[in-house]
């Protein structure tokens, strides 16, 4: 059996933090429209055929169909999506995870994040995952098959939205989704937020286990853990040291699946503290003939100017591509002015993306404190583009080069080899409150293929 090769390989000296920056080429760039739903699937209970009726302010009911305009939120100038909530149907939405499909070259599982971005507002978002077939030759992508999420053994241990059904489908109540693995024996384990947990599911969706988060022998958990209870005193906190939204967003799997090495998204608090333990992320590893945590962690150091990863996938044995971003969306070059707001009659970007990076790592090689050892990296804003192959470049500046492409959204949550050449990219979208590739409109789910030999060589 192939393991990482961890234990034979580290590296006692210093590592080599400075990387190298390595150009990456678009080579193809398919669409599935914002705006794509399906119908929730045959046994759901009563409710599903409408979504996204819980996102207005206090999370209380709206039964009117597409009565609430959805905006980008305060952080990005509140710009107006286009979009309406509720929704007619189960959106299919933003990516958060990827994996190739074994023996079938072209497809891809992708992920569906938990619903409309939290744990309140998302109790009528089915959690699903999907095949698609993005086709860079038309720039259409097919969804091939749809997967919900259920739990009609029983083997969630909380209670969840759908608690009295016998088909007991699962919510973005429930859990949220943020990464997915394929196994050879046909099923998946999916890296969640909420607890975080690992579920590990069957091949039609069914949850065979849930795994609570160990490190150093204690529960890792975040304030939206379900154990987690508001304190009767104001002055009370919850204990915990995983930030809100600041789970399993990669999770890469050993080329033969018996590890898993989960990262978390943000820095972890500090020990009874409300501060970050320093400016790293932690990766765990995990056995999955034993379903359990070895207690190996490794950690993985930010940038500065980067706030989160968005993905984490192997391409070979013991080097992996790490999408590492900041909190910005839009073109810098439309960014609002100093002292400005994003305004209907001048919209801007109030927060305009600036770092957006995927990196090559080398799981083998860690200094003495853990750290992984940082390769390379494409930078995502500075994409060449020299046949002109994009299907659409968004608002931009009226000086901007032609030749070039960006990736500009806020949450890019999907990346993984496709060849020993290529990559593919893809972004969570976050539908309806995210407009990074134009001022005032929804952010479609883009896959980009990208030429990248001299990034997936580098060693």
């Amino acid at each position: 059996m192939r393991r990482l090769l961890l234990a034979t390989a580290l590296f006692a000296a210093a590592p080599a933090f400075a990387d190298q920056r390595f150009e990456a080429t678009l080579a193809g760039h398919a669409i599935l429209p914002a705006a794509t739903f399906v119908a929730p699937p045959q046994g759901a209970p009563p409710g599903f055929a409408v979504s996204g009726r819980f996102t207005g302010a206090g999370n209380l009911r709206n039964e009117q169909v597409g009565s609430a305009p959805g905006d980008t939120g305060a952080m990005h100038g509140r710009r107006p999506t286009g979009l309406s909530l509720p929704f007619q149907g189960q959106p299919v939405q933003g990516f958060s995870g990827i994996a190739p499909v074994r023996g079938e070259p072209g497809a891809w599982w992708v992920l569906t994040d938990n619903g409309f971005g939290n744990r309140r507002n998302s109790h009528d978002a089915l959690l699903m995952f999907h095949k698609v077939r993005p086709d860079f030759a038309t720039g259409q992508v097919a969804i091939l098959q749809t997967i919900f999420l259920s739990d009609p053994n029983r083997v969630v241990p909380f209670h969840i939205t759908t608690d009295p059904s016998p088909t007991r489908f699962l919510t973005g109540a429930d859990f949220d989704l943020e990464s997915i693995q394929p196994m050879p024996d046909g099923s998946f384990w999916i890296g969640e937020e909420f607890g975080p947990y690992l579920v590990h599911v069957d091949a039609q969706g069914r949850v065979l286990r849930v795994v609570e988060t160990m490190m150093d022998g204690q529960p890792l958990r975040s304030p939206d853990h379900p154990a987690q209870a508001v304190p009767a005193s104001p002055t009370a906190g919850v204990p915990h040291r995983v930030r809100r939204s600041g789970g399993y967003e990669g999770m890469a799997a050993s080329p033969d699946g018996s590890r898993l090495y989960a990262m978390l998204e943000q820095p972890i608090f500090a020990p009874n503290s409300d501060q970050p333990e320093g400016q790293f992320l932690r990766i765990l590893e995990f056995d999955t003939s034993r379903a359990a945590w070895t207690g190996r962690v490794l950690r993985y150091r930010l940038e500065a100017g980067a706030t989160a990863i968005g993905d984490f996938n192997m391409i070979d044995d013991r080097r992996a591509l790490v999408i590492e971003r900041d909190n910005g969306e839009g073109d810098p070059g439309l960014a609002c002015a100093q002292g400005t707001q994003s305004t209907a009659e001048r919209p801007c970007f109030p927060l305009p993306a600036r770092f957006k990076r995927i990196y090559l790592i080398d799981l083998g090689a860690t200094d003495a404190e853990g750290f992984v050892r940082k390769i390379g990296h494409i930078d995502l804003m500075a994409i060449r583009d020299s046949e002109g192959l994009a299907r659409h470049r968004g608002d931009l500046p009226a000086n901007a080069p032609r030749d070039r492409f960006t990736f500009p959204f806020f949450t890019i949550e999907d990346v993984a080899m496709v060849d020993a050449d290529h990559i593919i990219v893809a972004n969570d979208n976050n539908l309806p409150f995210s407009a990074g590739r134009h001022l005032t409109r929804a952010d479609d789910n883009e896959f980009i293929l990208l030429r990248v030999p001299e990034l997936l060589r580098a060693r």
